[in-house]
């Protein structure tokens, strides 16, 4: 088994940092989100884009991106939800993600992370509710 980051993974590091250095600069975070959606195509940029109009929607939380994909911080400068293409790193679904900055706690156990191939209506009311309870 190897220990060596994939060409993905390093390229998520370089980004990371970047965002890191942009940030410290003043630098557009919002632009950089939008920009990390306009590069995405087909399902995965849909997907990116309808998370990106909930989360403005429904929340209070700042788009940035995060290894250089979407997502979105609180106040405190915390991710709370991030979107990770498929594409980015060659897998069958893309991932809405929940940091640990996400009040989403339920008991011992529960999901921090979603797959998701398309968003229905009703989908999309879940993450509303999801993204809701992530800010409470």
């Amino acid at each position: 088994m190897s220990t060596a980051f994939s060409k993905e993974e390093k390229a998520a590091m370089r980004a990371a940092a970047a965002e890191a250095k942009a940030a410290k600069l003043g630098a557009d975070l919002e632009a950089a989100c939008l920009a990390a959606i306009s590069e995405m195509e087909g399902t995965d940029k849909e997907l990116a884009e309808t998370l990106h109009r909930l989360v403005g929607e429904h929340t209070s939380l700042k788009p940035k991106t995060w290894y250089g994909m979407p997502a979105y911080m609180n106040e405190a400068g915390k991710v709370v939800v991030f979107f990770q293409s498929a594409s980015k790193f060659k897998v069958r679904y893309a991932t809405i993600g929940f940091q640990e900055a996400a009040n989403l706690d339920e008991g011992n156990f529960w999901p921090t992370s979603y797959a998701v191939t398309k968003l229905t209506a009703d989908d999309q009311k879940q993450i509303v509710k999801l993204l809701q309870d992530a800010t409470a």
